[in-house]
């Protein structure tokens, strides 16, 4: 899904600066939230570590489509931590994910911002349209879409501002190479969808306190 597979030396020192620079803040902001009285939910601490192993695990995992395409679990993450340690978990995912030499390390601020649209988008749609649609599977798949596409369109934002260094494509050829990958990745995002609903409904049925439901 929405990850800008470049190598360090692809975006000018500035934009990586840039990019980092949002990113910390962005972090900084969410430890803040979690020092605030009451929000040390040991609950959600709990859940934010086993949902990062497992996102870091899928995140791994190449799906030979396309020239290789993978989940990220980025709006499951959203829908079960919450914005803001789902912060933490997409900064933990992404250092992890450059020590193996998954993305550049100069990038891990820019792929922090993208994979942090995602959480935050998949978290407000799923909260936002409860009483709208009430099912978890139908509610949990419409986050989920609508998160990988604004991450999508997050990374192609951060791509064409910065711009690639070494490339002598125009920014018209670049933007229609990056359309047709984000076509891909939202073809993918229907299957993260699915999946993602079957694990929430899953989730529902046998403890609905995580996700704050009420209902059995």
């Amino acid at each position: 899904m929405a990850h800008i597979h470049l190598e360090d030396g692809s975006f000018t020192l500035v934009w990586v600066l840039i990019w980092w620079i949002i990113a910390l803040a962005c972090i900084g902001a969410a430890l803040w939230f979690l020092r605030s009285p009451g929000r040390n939910n040991q609950k959600l601490i709990t859940i934010a570590a086993f949902i990062t192993a497992a996102a870091f695990a899928v995140f791994q995992i190449n799906i030979p489509l396309f020239g290789g395409v993978h989940l990220n679990l980025t709006p499951l993450i959203g829908i079960l931590a919450g914005p803001v340690l789902g912060t933490l978990v997409v900064l933990v995912i992404n250092i992890l994910s450059a020590a193996i030499g998954h993305g550049g390390w100069g990038l891990v601020g820019a792929n922090v911002l993208v994979n942090l649209s995602e959480v935050i988008v998949a978290y407000i749609i799923f909260r936002g349209i409860r009483r709208l649609i009430p099912d978890l599977f139908s509610r949990a798949g419409i986050a989920t879409f609508a998160g990988l596409f604004c991450g999508n369109l997050m990374m192609v934002a951060i791509i064409l501002i910065s711009g690639i260094q070494g490339v002598t494509q125009s920014s018209s050829q670049i933007l229609a190479g990056l359309t047709l990958i984000m076509a891909v990745n939202m073809g993918v995002a229907v299957i993260e969808a699915l999946i993602t609903g079957l694990v929430v409904r899953y989730i529902g049925k046998i403890r609905p306190d995580i996700l704050g439901e009420n209902h059995p």
